[in-house]
């Protein structure tokens, strides 16, 4: 699994998530994650969650941390799987940056009634692909939000910590599958 911080800052509009960007765009072949932060702007057209479509709701931030993240041979199912993963450790690891009281739904993260993510899994032809972002400015979004600005926290630091965390995580998954016999 490659991982790789983006340290230059790149607005997000739905167009990244789709097979073969992050090899495209920085020439990591394979299974990986990359993490950027910059404006969230996506509208309803580029939108992939239906829900958001039905509803309107179009997803803006003047400053998110991204994740994006691509994993080939994957099934819809499994990638949703490792977005509740990604999202629960992001989660953790905003509790051990000290960050008390985070709520988990679904894929959502919650202070009370702001939100701090937005995120969306789905499969490309030849992969499963999928967003998580992380606002670091609550500022001017369209609903209630809180950021990593907000609780003093690093947005590069926690991405090296949150990407690593990630990697390692599968692996462990990896592992786990291979050192089981079968039963009958």
């Amino acid at each position: 699994m490659h991982i790789h911080f983006i340290d230059k800052s790149l607005t997000y509009n739905g167009d990244f998530l789709r097979s073969h960007w992050i090899y495209n765009t920085f020439d990591l072949l394979g299974d990986a994650a990359v993490a950027f932060c910059g404006p969230c702007d996506v509208q309803l057209s580029e939108m992939v969650d239906l829900a958001d479509v039905h509803e309107q709701a179009s997803i803006y931030s003047e400053n998110m941390l991204h994740i994006i993240v691509e994993h080939f041979q994957t099934p819809l199912e499994t990638m949703v799987l490792r977005q509740r993963l990604l999202t629960a450790q992001v989660r953790d690891l905003l509790e051990a940056s000290g960050v008390a009281g985070i709520q988990r739904d679904g894929d959502d993260l919650y202070d009370g009634a702001h939100k701090l993510s937005v995120s969306i899994a789905t499969l490309s032809p030849v992969s499963g692909v999928m967003h998580f972002g992380l606002n670091i400015s609550s500022q001017n979004t369209p609903v209630p939000t809180r950021g990593l600005a907000d609780y003093d926290l690093n947005p590069e630091v926690f991405a090296h910590q949150l990407l690593k965390n990630y990697a390692e995580e599968l692996l462990n998954i990896r592992q786990a599958t291979c050192k089981v016999r079968a039963v009958q």
